[in-house]
């Protein structure tokens, strides 16, 4: 009974862990006028450091859900929050532009992944029932980030310079990441013998080796990368978009913040629909369906659509992505499971760093976003498919089963 209850402490601490963590990484793009101003570095310089950053969360999700897997998901998330509140802190003393691309993409970034997959790791093995809503819960928490952090931190350099506010920002994130990191316990699953657990998925038998070999590793990883690939470019030139058809910036950022709402109610229904219907089909409708969401973006020039629109794609692509690590969960062991959602995510976030690059290249070749959205929609059409060619391992017979 205690751990039934303590489950959800779990799930909190998993979701304020995250929030904390993305909303202070994403505090940059709020900084990035301040800090070009005061140190004359360049708009571009410095957007490489967030670049920098994708790319060291992308990388250091599975390294850190491997440590996880041998030492236990608290040391690493204790770990992470530490490396993250300090780089930040350094990050704001810096004189120099590469120092801070270096320490703010490299070191914040490589610290907010020591945060994903060893949280969702731990997550799935707490759940045996309300797996998928649980996974979306703590999803949750991570896209309340933008509607926390981010005005914390647009608040504090409205008031303050550049490097005190990010001071500010950090100390915020030490004071909050790593007194909740001690909440967080290895699952039950997780400690028990391995002929107990997971009995009705692969073989306890298979070696990490193995299922990061298999069709359904490999299947995983691919449908996330062309998911991630799908909405990452709408998500970064939505703005942009939305300016040259006339619509005033002011505005235009404001159809962020409805893509941000819808997809928190987007990312507790399909949790809800994963744990009625299964994970897989709900992804694979999901996949479908953000396709075109993002299709759709072509065929719209006026603020209403644009909200409409936004609304849809956000609460669909902040759906679906959950549903990954509930997946996993229900194909690999528990004692991997860090390794393989770590490997997932660093798809997924390869899949991201997609985005800015080919919109922006898009653009410059074609002087419209319309064949940006063509080209998701293609992308996202390619995920439905990888989602739909992916086949479970075979049931296991439990141990009573077995003996009979």
């Amino acid at each position: 009974m205690a751990e039934a209850r303590y489950r959800w402490v779990i799930v909190a601490a998993g979701g304020l862990l995250g929030c904390v963590a993305i909303g202070a990484m994403f505090s940059l793009p709020v900084f990035l006028r301040a800090v070009a101003q005061d140190t004359g570095w360049s708009v571009t310089g410095i957007s490489s450091a967030m670049t920098i950053g994708f790319l060291a969360m992308a990388f250091g999700s599975m390294a850190w859900g491997n440590l996880s897997d041998r030492f236990g998901p608290r040391v690493i998330v204790l770990a992470g929050s530490v490396i993250l509140a300090v780089s930040l802190a350094l990050a704001s003393q810096v004189k120099s532009l590469l120092a801070f691309q270096l320490i703010f993409g490299v070191l914040v970034g490589g610290g907010t992944a020591a945060i994903f997959a060893p949280m969702m790791a731990c997550v799935t093995g707490w759940f045996d029932t309300h797996r998928s809503l649980a996974v979306s819960l703590v999803s949750a928490g991570m896209g309340m980030a933008p509607m926390t952090m981010s005005p914390l931190a647009a608040w504090l350099v409205s008031n303050y310079d550049w490097r005190t506010s990010m001071l500010v920002i950090a100390a915020v994130a030490g004071g909050i990441m790593i007194p909740v990191a001690f909440l967080v316990r290895p699952a039950p699953a997780a400690a028990a013998p391995a002929h107990q657990t997971n009995a009705a998925s692969p073989s306890a038998e298979m070696s990490t080796a193995q299922a990061l070999r298999s069709p359904q590793f490999i299947i995983l990883m691919l449908t996330n990368f062309f998911c991630c690939a799908t909405h990452s470019g709408p998500i970064i030139h939505t703005v942009s978009y939305a300016v040259t058809c006339g619509i005033p910036l002011i505005a235009a950022v404001s159809i962020y913040s409805v893509e941000g709402f819808a997809g928190l109610g987007g990312r507790i229904v399909f949790g809800i629909l994963g744990d009625r219907f299964g994970a897989q089909r709900i992804l694979i409708l999901g996949l479908l369906a953000q396709a075109f969401g993002a299709l759709a973006y072509a065929f719209v020039s006026q603020l209403a659509a644009f909200y409409a629109t936004a609304a849809f794609f956000g609460f669909i692509y902040a759906g679906t992505m959950p549903l990954y690590s509930v997946i996993a969960r229900e194909n690999f062991p528990m004692r991997m499971m860090g390794t393989v959602i770590g490997g997932i995510a660093m798809a997924g976030g390869i899949g991201m760093a997609t985005g800015p690059v080919a919109g922006g290249m898009v653009y410059d070749a074609f002087g419209t976003y319309s064949y940006l959205f063509i080209g998701s929609w293609v992308l996202g059409l390619a995920a439905f498919a990888m989602a739909m060619v992916f086949r479970p391992f075979p049931k296991q017979p439990g141990p009573a089963l077995a003996a009979a």
